[in-house]
């Protein structure tokens, strides 16, 4: 557990990822080229930008998207924020993300990298900087309770077919898209 447990694991995961599409592809060589400049690039306290940890959470059957109401951002997402120091992996962090803000403890994680992003944002450090958000697919038990943890305004099961007006519809349905795949 440490920073560069962290970091070996953002590289492995990014190095195994089969990108769909040359912006993909230029996106993952992007990624690589800031973890070869930021040895402490996994965490937070990086300011000019850190690796993220996500889940799109799905129901077993594959119609259930679980999306969180954030409160910063002010739409619905999928699930996901800052690796710890306490995180090994990569893997490990989104499926704890996932856990924390669902309430759910029976997820289980497909470990190979579903997609990525970057994107700017004033995350908890209060100063502008840049996520670099690894995504992975975690699926749920069918009809399983959630929680609403403190990092959530709300937290809903949506059809995938049906997602709210204010969901970050671009993504969740890439996201759901790229899920069916596999």
């Amino acid at each position: 557990m440490s920073a560069q447990s962290l970091h070996r694991s953002a590289r492995e995961a990014l190095l195994g990822w089969r990108t769909p599409s040359t912006a993909d592809e230029s996106l993952r060589h992007t990624m690589l080229a800031f973890l070869d400049s930021a040895p402490l690039g996994c965490l937070r306290e990086h300011a000019p930008g850190h690796i993220t940890a996500s889940s799109l959470v799905l129901s077993e059957d594959g119609r259930q998207v679980l999306l969180t109401l954030h409160p910063r951002v002010g739409r619905w997402i999928q699930l996901g924020g800052h690796c710890e120091a306490s995180d090994e992996t990569v893997v490990g962090a989104a499926l704890r993300e996932a856990t924390e803000e669902s309430g759910i403890e029976a997820l289980r994680i497909d470990p190979v990298l579903l997609s990525a992003h970057t994107h700017p944002i004033t995350c908890s450090l209060g100063v502008p900087t840049r996520h670099l958000d690894l995504r992975f697919l975690v699926w749920a038990p069918n009809d399983a309770p959630i929680v609403v943890s403190d990092e959530s305004t709300d937290l809903r099961w949506w059809p995938v077919d049906a997602l709210p007006e204010t969901a970050e519809r671009e993504t969740i349905d890439h996201l759901v898209a790229l899920a069916s795949l596999r």
